[in-house]
């Protein structure tokens, strides 16, 4: 069935559980238990149903769902997880446009929404600017191979995902392949993540698993805010550090359509993995709530000191296990106090989102942090 075109550039299943809560604004603890009615699943689930209004940026969700774990592999320098869901609608992203994906419906119609995690097995941390692709086999028989996005959700984070159609109950195998790591890496993942590699991951369709893929609504739907990411036992979440967890000084947090970008300095003694005997100005990009980081977006700054510039230039996407995934650059002098750094967005981050980040970090302005 290959009902879209495959492109693509850049086992005992666990049932991960409806329970949760909504994130606060820097996601350490949740504020407020989400109000919300248990439902059956039926035939249509809740993302049919129109985007609940309310603020532009990041919102509530309307629903909450349950999603399946068949199962995990390694490969390489990367572990990878599979994740089951009902079909979503989402929306993909060129530049700074929005596309809605609607569900598809009918016999060649879409049945399950996949989700695949990729990480480092020995710190556990998410690789975000991985090249991921996944096609679905029964019984060594192509079945389906579709684009598979970088995405975000607010249960999930950054993964990957698309929904898929499927012929029937039965055993499928996923071939997740990863082409290696398009950022830069330092410390102690330099060098790492350079080579592609590819794990199978079975997973069964049938009436017990749909059984379990529940959703319930959400009373909150549409208010500022977002439900909490889910804890899924050995599946880690790409979090960007708190603030206080970040080496160096932190020079301050700018906002831009609701993207916070926490900008640290990393002086040049500490910053021997960085920079060549420079100091390091590091942008620390994530959602408003629970620190998810936001990968795929183009970055750069300019330092002015008494309406003179002292530095200007692009940031580039990296991979630190200190700093996370983050922005940098190295700078011919440090930053001092009373300086104004201005962070500029040449292309928002280039993932589909769920519900409730379609309405953010697209036009994104300019942000301005006095020292």
């Amino acid at each position: 069935m290959n009902r879209r075109s495959f492109l693509h550039s850049a086992t005992g299943a666990a049932a991960v559980g409806l329970a949760g809560c909504l994130g606060d604004s820097d996601g350490s603890t949740p504020t407020e238990t989400a109000r919300s009615t248990t439902v059956e699943p039926t035939a249509s689930p809740p993302e049919r149903t129109a985007t609940p209004d309310g603020p532009s940026g990041v919102y509530v969700q309307s629903f909450r769902e349950t999603m399946v774990m068949p199962g995990t592999a390694t490969a390489g320098d990367y572990r990878f997880a599979l994740l089951v869901a009902v079909p979503h609608r989402f929306w993909t992203v060129t530049l700074d446009e929005r596309s809605v994906t609607p569900i598809e419906d009918g016999e060649d119609g879409d049945d399950v929404h996949l989700m695949a995690v990729v990480w480092d097995p020995e710190t556990g941390t998410v690789l975000p600017d991985s090249d991921l692709s996944v096609e679905i086999t029964r019984d060594g028989d192509l079945v389906s191979q579709e684009v598979i996005y970088p995405m975000l959700s607010q249960r999930m984070g950054f993964h990957y995902g698309a929904n898929f159609g499927l012929d029937g109950d039965g055993t499928y195998a996923a071939r997740l392949s990863v082409g290696g790591l398009g950022g830069r890496t330092t410390g102690e993942f330099d060098g790492r993540f350079e080579d592609p590699a590819t794990a199978d991951v079975e997973f069964e369709w049938s009436k017990q698993v749909r059984e379990q893929l529940k959703t319930e609504s959400i009373d909150e739907a549409g208010e500022r805010g977002a439900l909490r990411p889910m804890e899924m036992g050995e599946l880690p979440q790409a979090r960007a550090p708190t603030p206080e967890d970040l080496p160096g000084t932190v020079l301050g947090t700018g906002r831009s359509d609701d993207a916070k970008l926490v900008t640290t300095q990393v002086p040049a003694a500490d910053a021997e993995r960085l920079t060549d005997d420079d100091p390091y100005l590091a942008v620390s990009a994530r959602t408003p709530y629970n620190r998810l980081v936001l990968p795929a977006m183009s970055l750069s700054a300019t330092v002015s000191r008494d309406g003179e510039t002292v530095f200007e230039g692009s940031l580039r996407s990296t991979l630190d296990p200190a700093l996370g995934h983050h922005y940098g650059t190295a700078l011919p002098e440090p930053v001092e106090s009373g300086d104004e750094i201005t962070l500029s967005v040449g292309t928002p981050p280039q993932l589909a989102r769920h519900e409730g980040y379609e309405r953010a970090f697209l036009q994104m302005d300019p942000a301005t942090i006095t020292v």
